[in-house]
């Protein structure tokens, strides 16, 4: 319960933790539809119905944990670079410097 609510980095447990957990809800996600595609009961079919919309709404959630993660880590090695390399002893100036030589999309 603590990864959840704590906002430090995560260690590389809980990164394989987190991609274990995405990979485990892709493929409930695939025998959910597997099953919609098969039932022929109404009752089956509104239980898969509400079993992939679950499991829809669980893979978004994961998928935006990993994103979030892996925004933290960038941010943390960003803040590590700037620490050990000033403005000032940069190669180029930024002035000159265009939006393609930044290391981050503008989109």
């Amino acid at each position: 319960m603590k990864s959840y609510f704590s906002h430090s980095v995560p260690s590389g447990k809980e990164d394989n933790s987190l991609l274990s957990d995405i990979e485990k809800t892709r493929c409930a996600l695939e025998t959910a539809y597997m099953g919609f595609d098969n039932a022929t009961d109404p009752d089956l079919i509104d239980c898969y119905i509400y079993e992939m919309n679950a499991v829809q709404k669980r893979y978004k959630y994961l998928l935006q944990e990993a994103a979030r993660r892996n925004a933290a880590m960038q941010d943390s090695a960003t803040l590590d670079s700037k620490e050990e390399h000033s403005y000032e002893e940069a190669s180029v100036p930024l002035v000159n410097q265009t939006f393609r030589e930044f290391p981050f999309s503008i989109s």
